[in-house]
């Protein structure tokens, strides 16, 4: 083969490498050379392994938890403070055809298809990133790209204590809750850091037991030697081969979890969810998206209407199966638990009564303290 041919076979090798392809195009055959084609090494990696020259380095960046593709409109992202817009000279990032390609070979790394069929993907990479991408008309903004990073080493709560998102107090009463097996659900909104916490805490599982960790994608990453992880499967083109989340928390019940984990409740599998926390299997946790832990309850009865559940038949399974809630937030210095609530019933509704609040650095009891602090095994004068 002539060396032009070796030249055209690199270009076409390249999916969407304009970077390399116009390195390449400006030198010579002759002038080819292990040092010339090492000194675009990276910038093939990024084209073909990674996502691109702008978005791998902000994704390998440690403090960078989002990274948003608004079009060609510019790219935003979270290291913990709050959204920020990012200067950039690359121009795949400035042409709305050249981002849509982004997008489509991001979520062909994913095992995924996005095209004008399917206009709407979720996937995840190797590394554990997840990737949310939407394409146009559907986005009016051009094709949207959202990718959430995964941390490659799990804070401790030690951790969280020194960033301020628990105070002392507040970490002895959520340690509390792994040791006495308590059943518990975080809350909160997207980004406020509910799977940190979680993470932190599963550390604190003692290592002779199991945990069984269901999540739509592979997010929580908790140190402990026997953890395994059950991911849901989307349906295909076809519309066939979906494994759901209430699929998969009937199989966790038959592989011996010592603690059942949910990832996230967000469906028809919070059914499933209450019903093994009411048969036995104590030491369960979950998440959930509310604004307060007191809209909790709410929530839960609007997935379990998706599962066939009546309001008292939620309340009653609620009431029975949950110790607490956890509710953690986002504030200007960072995040932080701001309050833990029990739960019980009144009547045929689900009631939230306020535990534990964290104000000014301080943490401070609330109506439900007795009944948490009993259930934990801990001195109420502890607050």
């Amino acid at each position: 083969m002539s060396r032009a041919s070796d030249l055209a076979a690199a270009r076409a090798a390249v999916v969407g490498g304009t970077h390399v392809g116009s390195v390449l195009a400006g030198a010579a055959p002759d002038a080819i050379s292990i040092a010339s084609v090492a000194s675009v090494g990276q910038g093939i990696l990024q084209q073909l392994e990674g996502a691109g020259p702008v978005l791998q380095p902000l994704l390998e960046d440690p403090a960078v938890t989002d990274v948003l593709v608004n079009g060609a409109e510019g790219v935003w992202v979270d290291r913990g403070g709050g959204l920020e817009l990012i200067a950039h000279e690359a121009d795949e990032l400035r042409d709305p055809l050249e981002v849509r390609r982004l997008a489509v070979r991001l979520a062909a790394t994913c095992g995924q298809r996005l095209d004008d069929a399917s206009p709407i993907v979720d996937g995840t990479f190797p590394s554990g990133v997840r990737l949310h991408a939407v394409l146009p008309p559907l986005a009016a903004e051009g094709t949207l790209i959202s990718l959430r990073t995964q941390r490659s080493v799990a804070l401790t709560l030690d951790d969280l204590v020194a960033s301020g998102t628990a105070t002392e107090s507040m970490a002895a009463i959520v340690s509390a809750m792994i040791s006495r097996r308590a059943n518990v659900m975080i809350s909160g909104a997207t980004g406020s850091g509910k799977t940190t916490l979680l993470s932190a805490l599963l550390g604190l599982v003692p290592s002779a037991e199991r945990i069984v960790v269901i999540e739509e994608s592979a997010e929580l990453r908790p140190t402990h030697p026997h953890c395994v992880h059950l991911q849901v499967r989307h349906a295909n083109v076809q519309g066939a081969g979906e494994v759901s989340m209430s699929d998969l928390v009937r199989a966790a019940m038959r592989m011996r979890p010592d603690r059942l984990v949910l990832g996230e409740c967000r469906g028809a599998e919070v059914r499933d969810v209450l019903a093994a926390l009411n048969t036995g299997h104590e030491g369960g946790w979950a998440t959930i998206h509310a604004n307060t832990a007191s809209d909790v309850p709410a929530r839960l009865v609007a997935l379990g209407a998706l599962a066939g559940m009546s309001e008292p038949t939620v309340a009653a399974q609620a009431s029975a199966a949950l110790d607490a809630v956890i509710h953690i937030k986002r504030t200007a210095g960072g995040r932080r638990i701001d309050h833990v609530a029990t739960l019980t019933r009144d009547g045929a509704r689900l009631v939230p009564v306020p535990a534990v609040f964290m104000r000014d650095g301080m943490t401070v009891p609330g109506q439900g303290w007795d009944r948490l602090s009993d259930r934990l095994g801990l001195a109420r004068d502890l607050l």
